[in-house]
């Protein structure tokens, strides 16, 4: 299940941070005698969790951290580095820095301001006040089918909010958002880059076109999404939504989505580093060690993890981030696990799909002649292949949305559960039959 030899990597990468303190006077904590049984009793009760891990794990956004940033994160716990302040972390400090340049240059920005975050959830917050310093009275504006912290996170900064109808592709439509923009009241649209639901990625060309004509700033909610940014294969209008991505003002990527992080780690990026004129603020104590800028002074959080940025510098090490290279490849074969997923569905006269995935989702049902009868359906077959180690996830969707070929499905019920996938490990490009093979046998 786990590569145990990585300990012992592990044994040497601590003996090696340990000769840069040996001129301390000799210190070491005891482990207390009840701590093994402590920790057996822990690793029980972590059996009560779905193997995430697993290829057969396919149904929410959880992807295992890969074994390098494990390490590098374990080995950061050993000093426990708070990256607020370079009092309390300075090499990890140094090390974010690096890292979130890495991602920036991604993105096409050689220039930025930028930071972690514990998730994409503060991430988006810290955008979205930048937004309202910008634009105190005007709106934030963002799909129906974007994230629901947007709508939360703007009444919690005290601004307000309006959702954008979406087209039958689950894009938001460029025509509604036009209307709004019109009355003058809308000063930031947030553009998703891979909705969480269905994986549909907003129309930012079309959206950019629409900045020449009205005075607007574009955040890109690209949380879960934002690597694709490096895929070859995703189909040509996606491509084109990618390309484009060094035009908007600011950008939120997950890396503990497919960054392959462990959690409580997110990430924001502002194009213009004048920003950080928002951020400032005085302390009387925690930025004296140096002149060099703190991380804490551009950002909202105060203390957080400087094992989370050790442990991305350590992976992007190991996998740059280029097109072409080992990490682009992982994010090729997401995509085409959901294609092959996808495929399967199409060939399969007993079952419907929502639509052909864009990034790695693919939303599907089981055909029956009413709306109502397919939302039982969808929740019995989730709960037969739980029983067979094939855990997937529910989605409900609204059934106005639904494309043309749902049309001789009776609409009965307003919204309609369907099974979801999201296939986010590179493994699951070699496990799709295996899956498929698992799940029709669900039907009896």
């Amino acid at each position: 299940m786990y590569n145990k030899q990585s300990l012992t990597v592990l044994q040497k990468a601590l003996d090696k941070l340990s000769e840069g303190f040996a001129e301390l006077s000799a210190f070491e904590q005891q482990i207390p005698a009840e701590a093994e049984e402590i920790l057996l009793q822990v690793a029980e009760k972590m059996q009560d969790n779905f193997p995430y891990h697993h290829p057969l794990y396919a149904g929410q956004m959880l992807k295992p951290p890969h074994e390098v940033a494990r390490l590098a994160y374990m080995l950061a716990m050993w000093i426990n580095p708070n990256n607020h302040a370079l009092d309390g972390g300075r090499a990890s400090s140094a090390m974010e820095k690096e890292a979130v340049a890495e991602i920036a240059l991604m993105y096409g920005w050689k220039q930025h301001l930028g930071h972690l975050t514990s998730s994409g959830t503060f991430a988006n917050l810290e955008a979205l006040w930048v937004a309202g310093n910008i634009h105190p009275k005007r709106k934030i504006a963002a799909s129906e089918l974007a994230h629901y912290t947007h709508e939360r996170i703007s009444h919690v900064l005290g601004l307000q909010f309006q959702k954008i109808a979406c087209t039958k592709t689950g894009e938001m439509d460029v025509k509604k958002l036009e209307t709004q923009l019109k009355k003058g009241n809308i000063g930031t649209v947030v553009v998703t880059m891979g909705t969480t639901g269905i994986g549909s990625v907003d129309p930012l060309p079309e959206i950019l076109e629409l900045q020449k004509k009205y005075p607007f700033r574009i955040h890109l909610d690209a949380a879960y999404g934002g690597y694709f940014r490096l895929a070859d294969n995703l189909p040509e209008a996606t491509l084109n939504k990618y390309a484009l991505m060094q035009q908007a003002d600011s950008i939120v990527v997950d890396p503990h989505k497919h960054g392959l992080q462990p959690y409580g780690c997110g990430c924001i990026l502002f194009k213009d580093p004048a920003m950080g004129r928002f951020y400032k603020h005085d302390s009387p104590y925690t930025y004296f060690s140096s002149t060099e800028l703190h991380l804490g002074e551009i950002s909202l959080e105060c203390s957080r993890a400087g094992a989370a940025a050790v442990g991305l510098w350590a992976t992007q090490k190991l996998f740059p981030l280029q097109k072409g290279e080992a990490f682009s490849k992982k994010m090729d074969s997401c995509h085409n696990a959901a294609i092959q997923l996808y495929n399967k569905v199409m060939a399969d006269k007993r079952f419907i799909a929502l639509q052909q995935p864009e990034i790695d989702i693919v939303i599907w049902a089981q055909k029956q002649p009413l709306i109502s009868a397919i939302n039982k359906a969808s929740k019995e077959l989730f709960e037969k292949a739980a029983t067979k180690n094939l855990h997937l996830a529910l989605l409900n969707y609204p059934v106005r949305l639904l494309p043309k070929h749902w049309n001789a499905i009776e609409k009965d019920e307003e919204y309609v559960t369907c099974l979801r996938s999201c296939l986010m490990k590179p493994e699951h490009e070699d496990w799709v039959d295996r899956i498929w093979e698992i799940f029709t046998s669900c039907l009896g």
